[in-house]
């Protein structure tokens, strides 16, 4: 079997720095430490179809080449971005005749599966059902969104985790050392500040860690035989780093999912946290914005209603201002919303009624809430016995029915005793006080 880790020199760095044994594989110790039932059925060469989860860099592509490896297993990689069902199609008739001649599996490593359609995903139904192929798919997408559950069903599902920031130090010191597939053979000067410096910017991707420390290496000065990284080269290379923001993918959803919760949960500090982290990946503040605007909606409402107009200002003064001058709003306002009164009883009394109204039962409108503009009208009471509320004594008239017959009795908004809502509450109560004086007058 050709050596699936042959790297010739002028591999970038990341490449040949590829690990090739569960030994040297770096973290996923959930799944691989000696014991785990994944790391058991490898070293016993019995391995199963699987897809491998986890964000860019933490490993997936080399833990499948290993796999082949310490299976003996022929490998064909197949990526959904380029693969159509041709292709899978050949690398099946590969994998068959490699099968039927010398008896040898084959791993099929599928790459960013999640962007085969559901007709490419079921093509590989009946091979990885007969065992034809070891199935490995890889993406950085829920597997429970992207993926059909017919193939879901037939695969086991692996979370591959972020590499933390001293696994990454690590990485790369052993990129300077290693004398063949690193930097062994060089004399690169580089302050341990910087290997930290280099590690969080790498925001728990390896692949992307040993790309900053191969360009901090070219643009290093040189003297004779020694490479010296000095902070100002190292600032060059950093300096169109970006933390990790997918758009439209998990990380994404995961991030505005986390500032949403925050607002909800009034820590207005990590509320600003999460916007940043979302602003400096380079999301659409106007995204922001309007995600804000609905915060202010669902989860402050009357509690402090000042909260929708300082959410729609903050989206008008972006759309004056642009970026950056712009963002400093839009964090205002995402502060004001996490330290504001919080009630959600607008939300779900909205939700409620859209219930009721959508259950298909159209209530008619009582008679005396129509309108009659014409005699015919009159003649069939239309606007009979209504009250005017301006003619009752404090506006209101006490006992009145505003809903059809069928829900007289029937309540959707609850104000909760927070903020300015606890006032409104204080009046529905008393109002509704009245209603019950009144209506025990009327039938006694």
């Amino acid at each position: 079997m050709a050596d699936l880790f042959s790297s010739p020199s002028f591999e970038p760095l990341a490449a040949r720095m590829r690990p090739r044994n569960l030994s040297d594989y770096l973290g996923q110790d959930h799944i691989l430490a000696p014991g785990k039932a994944l790391r058991t059925a490898l070293e016993e060469g019995m391995p199963h179809s699987m897809v491998l989860w986890g964000p860019p860099g933490v490993g997936k592509t080399t833990l499948a080449r290993m796999i082949a490896e310490l299976c003996d297993a022929n490998f064909e990689v197949l990526s959904a971005v380029m693969a159509g069902v041709k292709d899978i199609r050949a690398a099946v008739d590969r994998a068959k005749m490699a099968q039927a001649q010398s008896n040898r599996k084959t791993l099929l490593f599928v790459d960013e599966v999640h962007r085969f359609n559901k007709a490419q995903q079921d093509a590989f139904l009946p091979y990885v059902e007969d065992g034809t192929v070891i199935f490995i798919g890889a993406t950085t997408e829920n597997p429970s969104f992207e993926l059909n559950n017919a193939l879901l069903s037939r695969v086991r599902v692996y979370v591959l985790r972020s590499l933390d920031e001293d696994s990454i130090v690590g990485l790369l010191k052993r990129a300077l050392t290693e004398p063949e597939k690193g930097y062994g053979k060089r004399h690169i000067q580089i302050a341990d500040e910087m290997l930290a410096n280099i590690a969080r910017a790498a925001d728990g991707d390896a692949r992307r860690s040993l790309n900053l420390l191969e360009i901090a290496v070219d643009l290093g000065e040189q003297q004779g035989d020694q490479t010296t990284i000095t902070d100002a080269t190292l600032q060059e290379v950093l300096q169109e780093s970006t933390r990790r923001f997918d758009k439209g993918g998990d990380v994404f959803y995961e991030q505005i999912s986390a500032l949403h919760k925050a607002v909800r949960g009034s820590s207005p500090d990590a509320a600003l946290y999460w916007c940043m982290r979302m602003l400096d990946g380079g999301c659409d503040p106007i995204y922001i914005a309007r995600r804000v605007l609905r915060m202010a909606s669902e989860d402050i409402g009357n509690a402090d209603p000042r909260a929708l107009d300082i959410a729609l200002s903050a989206w008008q003064t972006f759309e004056r201002l642009g970026s950056p001058e712009g963002e400093l709003a839009i964090a205002q306002a995402v502060v004001y919303l996490a330290s504001a009164a919080k009630s959600n009883a607008v939300y779900q009394a909205y939700n409620l009624v859209k219930a009721e109204v959508k259950s298909g039962l159209s209530y008619e409108v009582p008679n005396h809430l129509r309108n009659a503009p014409t005699q015919l009208m009159k003649d069939m009471d239309y606007g009979m016995e209504y009250r005017y509320a301006h003619n009752e004594p404090n506006g209101y008239a006490a006992g009145e029915n505003y809903m059809p017959e069928e829900l007289h009795n029937e309540q959707y908004y609850f104000p909760v005793e927070r903020g300015l809502e606890s006032k409104i509450k204080q009046k529905l109560d008393y109002l509704r006080e009245l209603d019950k004086s009144s209506d025990q007058k009327r039938y006694k």
